[in-house]
């Protein structure tokens, strides 16, 4: 609560203990989280909640006494009937004010607010600017004030006091990373830092110096790289600077989304704006500063070949280039309205790479000094019609626009440069169909540009066009649903669409009748408008709200309809979508209840490849689920996934294909089936020459096959033990998972496990436990299990790997109790050599298997109780884990619903109780009567031991 109330929440003045909290949505936002924190607290902190304030919040309250009931003295003030130790009620009202001394009875007073508990909050708050002082003492808020703790300092306070601060702590970290993920999502602070960066270059001294300094206001930076304060960046504000020129006074600036603007702090006027917004800061700076116009011309080059004059309406777009010459920045500001000052720029490498397709992305244009095409200055002409033609001339216009290559870069880029974009977007506002048509046809072609998409989304030309969904003319649905598909390709985009209910209006285009053989020429436009709406949906799908979205529309069983659509072009986008969604556990269970799953099994023999890709991706989804493995099997789906692996020229085709058999070979009887058609041996001859989206699928696939006996032989037979040993150099940690598990798989075969020790797997197999990756460290141990099982002189291929063991026994320390069973599992193989069991003791094993007995994962229990047993039989080990409290807590395992446990369990106490100390302590926790009570479930190590010790 301490940076959200100085750094996030809005007041109504500056003066502390005077302000009130303004009726914001973001302070909203904070009030509910604020609320919902101490609603929880008392139920999921119950010590924390009893802990009490240094001094009590005090606020004017709505309640009176007549809310309080049960636990509370109402017959003067009302007071609670727990108090502290000095004996001060926890709470007390003296209507209207009320006095809180804990959560607990904070968390009982919003409740008992009801429908008032948000106003209760705001009123708590703004009485109690500094909470965190009266509830942890000055010593904690101003530490929570730095954001950091040291232990040395904890020591100085109560445990429960330093629980409850980093539970604070917490709470404000987690809400103002949550604030601050809803505002990145549209603020882009890189380009204005870039610009910043790159003008402070000429503020050195020497001839080149055309200003005196730049600097930002402040120099608290939050997490998504901006500096206006948290309510200012929900009006799309950046940072603001003060630059000193050499001709005027000091300019305010504030940066913000929309662009550059003076602002009133200089004037004493605040956030105002006090003069026009500039596309950006050099601009800006020209037009006041004639010192930093004349000087700026001589060492700036303006090219209008690379970025483009961006309009008022334009967000703000960072005109610098980083230039690496002789290991300096210099600048290159490439703007000009004039082409005849364009100028040849020496050549650059940019000094930061692309980030993933969806984020910002450079503008990229030629490097060469060439003309502008004849295009571009045929579209400025038009350009100038649109803007200035009757309806007539308006048409005829964007006719002839139509007629140029409007796929080329520069045509586009062109229509935006010259003010096209926003004259396209403006006609979607009017009532001429024609105008509309005409606008949405060139809208279609350009937003395959990127830059365009995001420019039009920026200039809020995507509510226009999800607007027009609604309209009763058919071509222009189709069109606006089109033209969504193209822009919806970047994140903002698809969030814009969802606001403004466009996902609800493009599931309502797909309501029509597309499995007629004969079509009306009315029905053959429904179909046209449903399958350009599921190309929309196809682009909206990757977003996980849209998925929900969609669902909630109603639109799965509408694709589901369409799924059976003889056309390809409508199949494609329908499948494509439904395997987009297929991520989510809501859309695999509605494809299996919906029957989809016998549609796109009927798809994969069709002759379209990118129609056979989307389905084997939507199979390679859905196929998790058991049901989904079973369906694809009954509709015979896996031979056609397997003729489709002889398309290996097709990467995705085959990634896809591959990814579906994987999944269906989970099914033992699917692996059978695929046997029949061969494809084992095709998946092995897949090991090789592949790039690794295909082979994460081949080896998972295999390592699946590797279940069944018969077909590890077949493996080797085929020569696929080299390639799968040869794939444990990898880094891509997805396919060193598959690999282990299937080089474990194979070793459980002694003949496999010789190749693979030949090949030096095992050590291979072994420094896997060294990746970061959890996943790939517990499948490392897993597959460990197998081989040193099946070796030949296992006792000596471990002690061969230097530092092996070691770290074996590191890796009991991790907190993942996936890492945690898989080693358990290792060292009980490990342990069955007496010379390496020493070596494990040496190492500490025993109290660090010891010290995971309070666990409650069964899958764990099974593995550390096993190990714990077989260590018992070195020197004094079973001595030792009745020392470090390991007996009682593995009396309890033999409560475990799962038999394995109990087994497990039984064989270690068997070998505990050879110690009278440790037979003593199972006595006292109950052992003999909870074996009784196991009975025949037990392992018959049980019966021994009870028979024979107790």
């Amino acid at each position: 609560m301490g940076v959200l109330l100085t750094k996030a929440a809005q007041w109504t003045t500056a003066s502390s203990g005077t302000g009130k909290l303004e009726f914001t949505p973001m302070n909203e936002f904070l009030l509910k989280g604020i609320l919902c924190f101490v609603e929880q607290f008392n139920f999921q902190h119950p010590q924390e909640a009893e802990h009490v304030f240094e001094e009590p919040l005090q606020w004017i309250t709505t309640l009176v006494a007549s809310d309080f009931k049960t636990d509370y003295d109402i017959s003067g003030d009302v007071q609670s009937q727990e108090k502290d130790s000095e004996g001060h009620s926890l709470l007390q009202l003296s209507p209207p004010t009320v006095c809180v001394r804990s959560f607990s009875q904070l968390c009982k007073l919003v409740h008992l607010a009801g429908d008032k508990k948000l106003e209760e909050v705001r009123a708590c708050l703004e009485e109690n600017r500094d909470p965190l002082v009266k509830i942890l003492g000055p010593f904690f808020a101003n530490i929570m004030e730095r954001g950091t703790v040291h232990t040395q300092d904890q020591a100085k306070d109560s445990e429960v006091k330093v629980r409850l601060f980093h539970l604070l702590q917490n709470m404000d970290k987690q809400l103002l990373a949550n604030l601050l993920e809803e505002i990145s999502e549209w603020l882009d602070p890189t380009s204005v830092k870039n610009e910043v960066e790159l003008l402070k270059q000429f503020c050195t001294e020497g001839e080149k110096k055309v200003l005196k300094t730049v600097r930002y206001t402040s120099d608290y930076e939050f997490s998504n790289g901006c500096r206006a304060p948290l309510w200012r960046q929900l009006h799309g504000e950046i940072c603001y600077l003060i630059i000193e020129p050499y001709d005027s006074e000091d300019f305010y600036i504030t940066c913000s989304n929309a662009g550059v603007f003076l602002n009133g702090v200089g004037e004493q006027s605040g956030y105002d704006r006090t003069s026009d917004v500039y596309k950006d800061l050099v601009t800006l700076l020209k037009s006041r500063s004639p010192h930093f116009a004349e000087n700026i011309n001589n060492q700036v080059q303006w090219n209008i070949d690379r970025f483009t004059v961006i309009n008022k309406k334009h967000p703000y777009r960072c005109p610098l280039l980083l230039q690496v010459v002789k290991s300096t920045l210099i600048c290159s500001l490439l703007f000009s309205k004039d082409p005849a000052r364009a100028m040849q720029v020496e050549t650059f490498s940019e000094s930061s790479s692309e980030s993933e397709e969806e984020d910002e992305q450079l503008e990229r244009r030629p490097e060469n000094n060439i003309d502008l095409p004849a295009e571009y200055w045929q579209i400025q002409k038009l350009v100038k019609y649109l803007k200035g033609g009757d309806q007539t001339a308006t048409v005829l216009t964007l006719c002839a626009m139509m007629d140029l290559n409007l796929m080329q870069e520069t045509c586009q880029l062109a229509i935006r440069d010259v003010g096209g974009l926003e004259v396209l977007i403006n006609l979607l506002d009017t009532d001429e169909v024609k105008c509309k048509i005409g606008s949405l046809k060139i809208l279609r072609k350009i937003s395959n540009n990127v830059q365009i998409c995001r420019t039009t989304v920026e200039m809020g030309g995507l509510r226009c066009i999800v607007k027009i969904l609604d309209s009763p003319v058919k071509e222009l649905k189709a069109l606006a649903a089109e033209t969504i598909a193209n822009i919806a390709r970047f994140r903002r985009a698809r969030r814009t669409v969802r606001q403004y209910d466009g996902i609800k209006k493009l599931v309502k285009l797909l309501d029509c009748v597309p499995n007629l053989t004969r079509l009306t020429a009315d029905q053959e436009k429904d179909v046209d408008v449903a399958r350009c709406g599921a190309l929309a949906l196809w682009s909206c799908s990757k977003s996980t709200k849209n998925k929900e979205a969609i669902r909630k529309a109603g639109g799965i069983p509408l694709l589901g309809r369409l799924l059976k659509s003889p056309h390809e072009n409508m199949l494609i986008p329908v499948v494509g979508t439904l395997q987009e969604c297929a991520s989510e556990v809501s859309y695999r269970i509605a494809i299996q209840t919906e029957g989809m799953i016998k549609d796109l099994v009927k798809n994969l023999s069709s002759d379209n490849d990118e129609l056979q890709m989307h389905c084997a991706s939507a199979i390679f989804k859905c196929a998790e689920d058991q049901e989904t493995r079973d369906l694809v099997r009954k509709y015979r789906g896996l031979q056609p996934l397997v003729l489709l692996l002889g398309k290996a020229e097709n990467k995705q085709l085959l990634a896809a294909a591959t990814g579906a058999i994987w999944k269906c070979s989970i099914s033992m009887e699917n692996v059978a089936k695929l046997q029949e058609y061969k494809a084992l041996e095709i998946l092995v001859g897949l090991l090789s020459d592949q790039p690794e989206e295909v082979l994460v699928n081949v080896v998972g696939a295999l390592g699946e096959f590797a279940q069944i006996p018969a077909n590890r032989a077949t493996i080797r037979k085929y020569g696929g033990i080299k390639p799968l040993v040869n794939l444990l150099t990898g880094t891509n940690q997805a396919l060193l998972v598959n690999v282990t598990k299937a080089v474990g798989a194979c070793a459980t075969d002694k003949d496999n496990m010789a190749f693979i020790d030949s090949l030096d797997g095992v050590r291979l197999v072994w420094s896997l436990l060294k990746n970061p990756s959890t996943d790939v460290q517990s499948s490392a141990a897993w597959a460990l299990c197998p081989c040193i099982e099946n070796a030949k002189d296992a006792g000596e291929m471990v002690r061969s790997l230097v530092g092996g063991l070691e770290l074996i026994v590191n890796l009991l320390k991790s907190t993942n109790n996936e890492v945690l069973a898989s080693i358990c599992a290792a060292i009980t193989k490990i342990a069955k050599d007496k010379e390496n069991l020493a070596v494990l003791t040496d190492h500490g094993v025993v109290p660090l298997l010891a010290r995971l007995t309070n666990t409650s994962d069964d899958r764990l229990r099974y593995n550390l109780a096993g190990a714990i047993g077989h260590c018992c039989m070195w020197g004094s080990n079973r001595v030792s884990f009745g020392d470090t409290g390991a007996v009682a807590p593995l009396v309890h395992y033999l409560k475990s619903k799962d038999s394995a446990v109990h087994k497990s369990t039984a064989m270690a106490l068997y070998q505990l109780s050879k110690d009278p100390n440790n037979c003593i302590t199972m006595h006292e926790k109950g052992v003999v009567k909870i074996l009784k009570c196991n009975g025949q479930e037990s392992h018959i190590h049980s019966h021994q031991w009870l028979n024979k010790y107790c």
